[in-house]
């Protein structure tokens, strides 16, 4: 079974930095995309960054010039660095992403446990 493994957050003042890492556990055959989503408390799971096997970057407009999504060279494992932050910021972040088991499963959406940021003022 494919999971993600996450590791990073914490807390920081506002304006500063953190970053967080997301890498797969398991066996499988690709990646469909990879990348973070928020959730802040009393309000829905958003997209901060993810990329595509595509080759696409999505990105939440809140977040541009601040976070930046990277890779690893087998594009099993992203990094979010996170700038500037902002008390907006603080939600749990979850590592998700879709991917395709075997050559001929179902893709999976999977989802990591979530770690949580939290920025003060």
């Amino acid at each position: 079974q494919v999971q993600l493994v996450e590791s990073g957050g914490g807390l920081v003042r506002a304006g500063g930095s953190l970053s967080l890492s997301c890498s797969t556990s398991g066996s499988f055959f690709s990646i469909i995309s990879m990348g973070w989503y928020r959730q802040a408390p009393g309000k829905q799971r958003d997209l901060v960054e993810r990329f595509t096997a595509g080759g696409s970057w999505d990105y939440a407009d809140s977040v541009k010039g601040r976070f930046t999504l990277a890779t690893n060279e087998a594009k099993n494992t992203v990094y979010l660095q996170m700038n500037s932050l902002k008390p907006d910021d603080t939600a749990v972040y979850y590592c998700h992403a879709f991917i395709r088991v075997g050559s001929a499963s179902p893709v999976a959406d999977v989802w990591g446990q979530g770690t949580q940021v939290t920025v003060s003022s």
